[in-house]
C-alpha cells in the first residue's frame, strides 16, 4: 500500500495518516478489504482548501476495465480537512462498496451524465449559468461576486498594482513615440471586466499620469471592455462613465477573442485579464506506473441530497434529474416562482459531486492535446516530471492564449493575473482544483504547458508574484516577444 501525503499541513496529515492506517487494517481483518488489494492500493491525503468542492470526504478512483481486465490499482483520496476519525470508517466502507459497481450507477447516487472528459461535463453548464444569471445569484446571497472572493475583494482592483501597470504602459508608449512607431490609435483590451472597477481605476490613473507628464496620449486611447455576457458589460458602464467617449463594450468569448476582434489583429498594445483562465473549461491527466490516463468525470448528487432537494421542491428523485436539465436550459425560470428557481439552483450546485475514473489515453482514439502543444515536447516535459503525477491540461487557458496573442501589436504585451502552477512537481504537494467559488468553478492553471504553447507562437512567458497583497496566491503572467 502506498500512502501519499499531498500537503504540508502537519497536524491534520499526521492524525489522518494514523487513523487511516488503523482503519484500513481493521477493514482487512473484518474482510471488507482483501489483502491482495493492498499492494496496488494508493491512498492520497489531500487538504482541499476550497470549502465548496466536488469531492466527498473519501473518494475512490479506479481505471476503466480494459479488454476485460481490471486495471491493477485503485486510488483512494481522503480530504483531511473534512474527515473526522468517526466518519473515516463509514466513508471508506461506503466508497469501497460503491467502487464494486465499477461500470454501474451506484444506488446511493443520482447520476446526471455519463462519464466524460471534465471539459465536457455539465459542471461547466452550471458555471456558464452563473455568469449569465449573476444578478440573480447575487440577489439571493446578498453579496456581490467580489465579496465572495477570498478576502472579500479582487486583486485586480489593487490601487498600487494598477498604478504600476499604468506606469509600465506609459513607458512603452513613450519609447514607441521616441522611435516614431506610436500608432495614431492606442488600443487597450480588458477581458472579463466584472463590475468594471479595474477599468475605471486604470483609466483614471492613466489620464492623471498623461496630464502630469504632458504627453497627450489619453485622447488617443481606444479602451475595449470585453465579456461574453451582455449583462456584465452593462453593469461595468458606471465605473467608466467619466471615460465613456474612449470606451467600447464588446461581447466576446474568452476562449476565442480574435473571433470578435479580428479587425484588430496585431494592433492592440496591451491586453489584461484577471481570474479568467482559472474559470475556463479544463481537464486533467494522470500518470501511473508509466502509463498516461485521462481523468474522466460523471456529475452526480448523493442520493441523500437528491431526496432532500426533491422533497423541498415537490419533486420525486426521478423528476429531479429532468428539472436540473430544465434549470440548465432556462435558468431560474425553470420554476414558475423565480426565487424558488434560484434556490433550487443553489441547492443543486452545493450538493453536486464528480465521480472520477481513469481511462488510458492509448484507448481513447479521440484524445488529442490542445492545439498548439507539440506532442514530442509534451512527452519530453513528462519524462522530466515526477513518475506518478496528476496535472491540469489547462485546455481552455491554452485555447484562450493562442487566440489572444495574434491581437498583440509587435510591441504589445499580454498580462494575466491568476493562480498558476509553474513547476509540475508542485502538483504533488497541493490540491489545485477543481473547486467551487460561490456559483462558479475555479482551477489553478498549468503555467508549464502554457509556456510551451506561447513559445511555439513566438512569445516568452514570465511569471512574477503578486507583491501587493501579503499571502496572495495570485501570480502575474506577462509576455515578451521572442527575438
Amino acid at each position: 500500500m502506498i500512502l501519499q501525503i499531498n500537503h504540508l499541513q502537519k497536524n491534520p496529515a499526521a492524525e489522518a495518516a494514523r487513523d487511516l492506517i488503523e482503519t484500513v487494517f481493521t477493514l482487512v481483518q473484518e474482510g471488507h478489504l482483501e489483502p491482495s488489494q493492498l499492494p496496488s492500493l494508493r491512498i492520497h491525503l489531500d487538504w482541499i482548501q476550497y470549502r465548496q468542492n466536488f469531492r466527498e470526504a473519501v473518494m475512490a478512483i479506479r481505471a476503466e476495465e480494459l479488454h476485460g481486465k481490471s486495471a491493477p490499482f485503485l486510488d483512494l483520496h481522503v480530504n483531511t480537512r473534512d474527515m473526522t476519525p468517526e466518519a473515516l470508517r463509514a466513508g471508506l466502507l461506503r466508497t469501497l462498496a460503491r467502487d464494486a459497481h465499477v461500470a454501474e450507477k451506484p444506488e446511493d447516487c443520482l447520476a446526471l451524465e455519463e462519464f466524460c472528459s471534465f471539459r465536457s461535463s455539465i459542471a461547466w453548464q452550471f458555471n456558464q449559468l452563473y455568469w449569465q444569471r449573476l444578478p440573480d445569484w447575487e440577489k439571493a446571497t446578498g453579496r456581490s461576486y467580489e465579496q465572495a472572493l477570498p478576502g472579500g475583494k479582487s486583486d485586480a482592483n489593487h490601487a498600487a498594482a494598477v498604478m504600476d501597470g499604468v506606469a509600465d504602459f506609459w513607458t512603452l508608449l513613450k519609447d514607441l513615440e521616441k522611435h516614431n512607431r506610436l500608432p495614431a490609435e492606442i488600443f487597450v483590451l480588458e477581458i472579463g471586466v466584472g463590475m468594471g472597477t479595474r477599468c475605471g481605476l486604470w483609466l483614471d490613473r492613466f489620464q492623471a499620469l498623461d496630464q502630469e507628464r504632458g504627453t497627450n496620449y489619453y485622447p488617443r486611447l481606444k479602451f475595449l471592455l470585453g465579456d461574453y455576457a451582455l449583462a456584465t458589460l452593462e453593469r461595468s458602464r458606471p465605473a467608466v462613465q467619466k471615460h465613456m467617449d474612449l470606451c467600447s463594450f464588446i461581447v466576446l468569448d474568452a476562449l476565442n477573442p480574435i473571433r470578435s476582434l479580428s479587425f484588430l489583429r496585431h494592433k492592440i498594445l496591451h491586453i489584461h485579464l484577471t481570474n479568467v483562465y482559472d474559470n475556463l473549461p479544463d481537464e486533467q491527466l494522470a500518470r501511473r506506473d508509466g502509463r498516461l490516463y485521462q481523468v474522466q468525470v460523471r456529475a452526480y448528487l448523493p442520493m441523500e441530497d437528491a431526496a432532500r432537494i426533491g422533497q423541498a421542491f415537490g419533486l420525486g428523485v426521478t423528476e429531479l434529474k429532468g428539472m436540473i436539465a430544465r434549470l440548465l436550459s432556462l435558468g431560474p425560470d425553470c420554476l414558475s416562482d423565480r426565487e424558488r428557481g434560484v434556490a433550487l439552483w443553489q441547492e443543486v450546485w452545493k450538493a453536486l459531486r464528480l465521480e472520477e475514473r481513469l481511462v488510458c489515453v492509448e484507448d481513447l482514439p479521440s484524445f488529442s492535446l490542445p492545439e498548439g502543444m507539440d506532442r514530442s515536447r509534451f512527452e519530453e516535459i513528462l519524462r522530466e516530471a515526477p513518475a506518478d503525477l496528476r496535472v491540469h491540461l489547462s485546455t481552455g487557458a491554452i485555447e484562450s492564449l493562442r487566440n489572444t496573442l495574434p491581437l498583440l501589436h509587435p510591441r504589445g504585451y499580454l498580462q494575466v493575473q491568476d493562480i498558476f502552477v509553474t513547476d509540475l512537481n508542485d502538483y504533488r504537494m497541493g490540491f489545485y482544483g477543481p473547486g467551487k467559488l460561490d456559483g462558479s468553478i475555479v482551477n489553478w492553471v498549468n503555467g508549464v504547458f502554457l509556456r510551451e504553447v506561447a513559445e511555439r507562437a513566438g512569445y516568452d512567458l514570465h511569471f512574477a508574484p503578486f507583491r501587493y497583497r501579503p499571502g496572495s496566491k495570485t501570480s502575474v503572467l506577462y509576455t515578451t516577444q521572442r527575438e
